[in-house]
């Protein structure tokens, strides 16, 4: 069998692999995302995960396009895109490698910037 990566597989390659040990996290999106992703809204996300680059690599497979409003070409977090788990901001903008346990909450939101 042949296995396709996605771009965001390439980038952040340790988020292709999904840990048996893991479990499943919900995952909360800015309202804005539902604009361009609407078979999403009205649903439950709920994706198994380890940590918050296993996450993006889930939303992706899920809706195609969605990890690149999420993170830039680098797969580094956007700058006006923060990410909570569990009520905690994430530190690792740039691997996106902070720890998600079973039953963790994720919220993708956008930051508000401007005067």
């Amino acid at each position: 069998m042949v296995e396709v990566l996605t771009r965001f597989e390439m980038i952040l390659p340790e988020a292709a692999l999904l840990c048996d040990a893991s479990g499943m996290v919900t995952v909360h999106l800015t309202r804005h995302l539902y604009t361009f992703f609407p078979q999403l809204e009205g649903k439950e996300l709920a994706v198994e995960a380890s940590t918050v680059g296993e996450v993006v690599q889930a939303l992706e497979r899920t809706a195609p396009g969605l990890g690149f409003y999420i993170c830039d070409e680098r797969g580094r977090l956007r700058t006006h895109v923060n990410i909570f788990v569990d009520k905690q901001m994430i530190h690792d903008r740039r691997g996106l490698s902070d720890a998600v346990g079973a039953g963790s909450e994720v919220h993708i939101l956008q930051a508000l910037s401007g005067g």
